[in-house]
């Protein structure tokens, strides 16, 4: 109404009132009327603003690679940037009369991705795509210390970079050779894997056939043990077979002249037994068979000579005509044989 004009801004907002060219009036936040035919207004943001950015670049080994990532900055010399871009408004605080404003992301960027070539091309691909967080660092020191940013009246807070991709064949042909390397790391793994089974096995059957040859030994040791007792008892029972063999050769050999002296004076009593009744003999040759007959009868028993007495009457029975026998002579000659 009437011209003048109602203002507020935000806390966010840096707000520089011209008039004449000349700056009346400036601060953030501030709220006030002015008369808009006398006026200009220019109003810049102070708050951090995030910038996302892709850039192509090349890398050392002459492979193209897109860089992803995100840009965060804020104004700290509104007043210089005020002075290099139109930030004015019409009215509003959000009504811009021109784009300019949109100038100085687009400027952050253009210097952001000089440094971020520098640095990619500076490593080959396969690096530089592993490298995203070191690159970023090294972007943001340069950033920070570069005098071109602070002809600008801005101060860059985070530069991060998201992702470092090569071209999709290149990506292809990387995912192909990773995926062979694993291949022929679970190859490798499969492989040292049944070495080591095998190895294994053989150890089993070393220790297998150790053991059975340790057993074996003790056993032969044992039995050669056992052939030995077995030997020293069948010399032992040889040498006592011997000895008894011996012994009763001795024996037979003292038997035989036992013997043979037995013999010898069986022989010798023979001829004397022989000698002596040869003498009897030839002593009784010259003697009458009654003087024999008589000489027998002294010196007979009484019973024999009743016997042969008997037996004399027996061979002359024919001659006898009675013969009386007394109960007394049966009875004597009865009990003295059954004695």
């Amino acid at each position: 109404m009437l011209g003048f004009h109602y203002l507020k801004a935000s806390p966010t907002q840096y707000v520089i009132q011209y008039r004449r060219g000349k700056a009346v009036r400036a601060g953030t936040g501030l709220s006030f009327i002015y008369y808009r035919p006398t006026s200009i207004i220019s109003v810049v943001p102070v708050g951090s603003s995030d910038v996302p950015f892709i850039f192509n670049e090349i890398t050392q080994d002459y492979q193209p690679v897109t860089v992803q990532g995100q840009l965060t900055y804020r104004i700290t010399n509104p007043e210089l940037v005020a002075g290099l871009l139109d930030y004015s408004v019409a009215g509003s605080v959000d009504t811009y009369r021109s784009d300019d404003r949109d100038k100085l992301p687009q400027r952050l960027i253009n210097l952001a991705q000089n440094f971020t070539r520098t640095e990619v091309l500076a490593r080959p691909m396969r690096e530089a795509i592993r490298q995203a967080e070191p690159i970023a660092d090294a972007v943001l020191a340069n950033l920070t210390s570069s005098e071109a940013l602070k002809a600008l009246g801005v101060e860059v807070i985070t530069f991060a970079i998201m992702a470092i991709r090569p071209t999709p064949e290149i990506a292809r042909a990387l995912e192909a050779e990773a995926r062979e390397g694993l291949l022929r790391q679970a190859d490798d793994a499969i492989y040292e894997r049944r070495n080591a089974a095998v190895e294994q096995e053989r150890r089993i059957k070393e220790n297998e056939l150790n053991t059975e040859i340790a057993v074996e030994t003790k056993q032969r040791q044992i039995r050669e043990t056992r052939a030995d007792a077995d030997m020293a008892v069948e010399l032992k029972d040889q040498q006592l077979r011997e000895t008894q063999l011996t012994g009763q050769v001795k024996l037979e050999e003292e038997r035989k002249t036992l013997v043979v002296a037995r013999q010898e004076n069986a022989k010798t009593e023979a001829e004397a037994r022989a000698y002596a009744l040869k003498a009897s003999l030839d002593v009784l040759g010259g003697l009458k068979t009654e003087v024999l007959q008589l000489l027998a009868v002294q010196s007979a028993d009484p019973a024999r000579m009743t016997a042969m007495a008997l037996r004399d009457l027996a061979g002359n029975a024919e001659k006898i005509g009675t013969l009386m026998i007394t109960p007394e002579l049966l009875d004597s000659l009865i009990k003295r044989d059954g004695e």
